[in-house]
């Protein structure tokens, strides 16, 4: 079991910059894998960024260019950096720690972090 603690997120304009951090704690050999996810109301989580253990980094189209995820640290943090934000990036946003395939998929149960909300206003 994998233990995550998230910080950062709140209130910012359009175009401003918000970083939000993670870390994780407990078994962190069961992961490969560390990222963030986002859900709007009455979505289902979808993927912002993750990094793997073998160096892999994927985005999301829709945050390419604009936000950088920090590469996978096997101290268990990992950080993402949003620039740029538009409106529609307004969710909340999970860290997640697991098991993944090269495809991304989870191999294993997720573990998530509690959400923090991100709120970009025009």
């Amino acid at each position: 079991q994998v233990q995550l603690a998230e910080s950062g997120g709140g209130l910012v304009q359009t175009g401003g910059s918000l970083r939000l951090s993670c870390v994780a704690s407990g078994n962190l050999y069961s992961i490969n894998a560390m990222g963030w996810y986002r859900r709007y109301p009455g979505k289902q989580r979808e993927l912002v960024a993750i990094t793997t253990s073998n160096g892999r980094i994927n985005y999301a189209d829709s945050v390419q260019g604009r936000f950088t995820i920090s590469r996978y640290d096997a101290k268990g943090t990992v950080d993402l950096q949003m620039n740029s934000l538009q409106p529609e990036d307004t969710a909340v946003y999970y860290c997640y720690a697991g098991l993944v395939d090269r495809d991304y998929n989870f191999v294993q149960n997720p573990n998530w972090g509690q959400g923090t909300q991100v709120t970009v206003s025009s």
